[in-house]
């Protein structure tokens, strides 16, 4: 099958130009909104430890969302291919960041999906698929630090 390439565009816009221009690292707002068309504007920030809205999304904070939701997205498509019937999921996913000199860099990502399946799931074949999630990720087949997954498979109760 050949390579097929998928576009995605993205506009960054900086909001935060009416609380003042960019003459010191102190005078700024790092308010930015991301746009998609036809989506909601998304509003952005720095985090904030640089001087950012922590009621607004970071870099940081959309970095480990991505990883998240793609890895849940693939898992959820697999269960439906292979016959694992998922009544709920959750992830609490954490990202570490080193900031140096200079710097910063992700280090690491953890996934931590809680999974509920129905009692006529395997749940051994619903842990395992997690893995084939992994490999299939587009996000994290993107990234230049690891990502590890950690799920806890449930099996919901007879109603």
């Amino acid at each position: 099958m050949a390579a097929k390439t998928h576009l995605y565009r993205a506009t960054v816009a900086w909001t935060g130009a009416a609380g003042g221009t960019t003459e010191s690292y102190d005078s700024y707002s790092r308010d930015y909104d991301i746009r998609m068309e036809g989506k909601p504007a998304l509003p952005g920030s720095a985090d904030p430890g640089f001087r950012g809205d922590p009621a607004r999304h970071n870099p940081e904070d959309l970095m480990v969302g991505a990883l998240s939701s793609c890895h849940m997205l693939w898992y959820l498509h697999l269960c439906s291919a292979k016959g694992v019937k998922v009544v709920a999921y959750e992830d609490a996913a954490e990202g570490a960041m080193v900031e140096e000199p200079g710097n910063g860099r992700f280090t690491e990502v953890v996934l931590r999906p809680v999974v509920t399946i129905t009692a006529d799931s395997d749940a051994d074949r619903a842990r395992d698929l997690h893995g084939r999630a992994h490999d299939e990720c587009f996000i994290a087949n993107s990234v230049n630090f690891p990502v590890r997954c950690e799920p806890d498979i449930r099996v919901a109760s007879a109603p």
